[in-house]
């Protein structure tokens, strides 16, 4: 079962040895926020594959994405539906609208897929990260929290010695180098997949012209 964000931060606080609740270095919403963050850096490498259903326009080649939330990019339009292999039509974005790279404009209300990328939720009740990659979001957000104490701790008294600053420095340091390779193999990784399974063949509107006449 995935972790919440609960789970989540009481595992950051363990690799950050910060688990006396009477005198915690970071509050639970610092630590939310860099959890937050290191979701946010996931999600660009691993983001969530996502088919919504929109409706056309009648004479209109447009379709409306403002109803996508968190959305990262667009993958592939599928349109009309019902055919195979699936109808796969080129397309373009300008800010929340795509533009079907289409001759014949849809004559009415119809069905067409939107293939899409979102980013992940964590929150209290939640997770749409794969239980196998929490470890890795713990990873990301500690090392955030490291580096941000890092900061505070510089130029202030420290109890722990003049360097405690220093000793959090490399441990961030450490802890995003490894989470930043790791997020750069699961880029990788999910930009073949993706492409294969989403890559479209149809041509551009001025080869169906040409085809057509």
């Amino acid at each position: 079962m995935a972790a919440n964000i609960t789970a989540i931060r009481s595992n950051v606080r363990k690799d950050l040895h910060d688990e006396d609740a009477a005198a915690y270095r970071w509050t639970d919403a610092s630590l939310d926020r860099h959890i937050t963050r290191a979701v946010a850096d996931y999600s660009l490498a691993a983001p969530l594959e996502q088919r919504s259903t929109l409706t056309t326009t009648a004479g209109s080649r447009d379709l409306s994405v403002a109803s996508l939330a968190g959305l990262i990019a667009i993958e592939a339009v599928e349109w009309p539906l019902g055919e195979f292999p699936p109808r796969r039509v080129a397309w373009s974005q300008w800010q929340t609208t795509i533009t079907m790279d289409v001759v014949g404009a849809p004559s009415g209300a119809e069905n067409a897929y939107v293939f899409w990328l979102k980013t992940h939720t964590l929150d209290a009740s939640s997770s749409t990260i794969p239980p196998y990659h929490d470890e890795l979001i713990t990873e990301g957000a500690a090392g955030y929290a490291a580096l941000d104490w890092t900061s505070f701790a510089t130029n202030r008294l420290n109890i722990g010695s003049a360097d405690v600053w220093g000793r959090y420095k490399a441990f961030a340091d450490e802890r995003l180098r490894q989470f930043r390779a790791d997020l750069m193999r699961l880029g990788r990784a999910n930009a073949v997949r993706v492409r294969r399974l989403y890559g479209t063949d149809a041509p551009s509107i001025f080869e169906q012209q040409r085809v057509k006449y």
